[in-house]
C-alpha cells in the first residue's frame, strides 16, 4: 500500500494547476451570457408548453377555461 504524502501531493496538484489552459475574461462573459440566454429560452419553451398542455387538458375535461 501506498504511504501518504501530504506535501507530496500539494507539489503534484500545484504542478498540474500550472498546466491547466485558463479561460480569458472574455470568453468567460461570453459563456456565461450563452449560458444564460439559453436557460431564459428553455424557461419561456417550457412555460408555454405547460400553458398549452393545461389547456388541453381544461378542454378535456370540461374544467372551464
Amino acid at each position: 500500500m501506498a504511504k501518504l504524502d501530504p506535501t507530496q501531493f500539494v507539489r503534484e496538484v500545484r504542478q498540474e494547476v500550472a498546466r491547466v489552459t485558463w479561460p480569458t475574461r472574455k470568453e468567460t462573459l461570453i459563456t456565461t451570457g450563452l449560458v444564460l440566454a439559453l436557460s431564459a429560452l428553455a424557461a419561456l419553451f417550457f412555460l408555454l408548453v405547460d400553458w398549452i398542455i393545461a389547456f388541453a387538458v381544461r378542454m378535456l375535461f370540461g374544467l372551464g377555461a
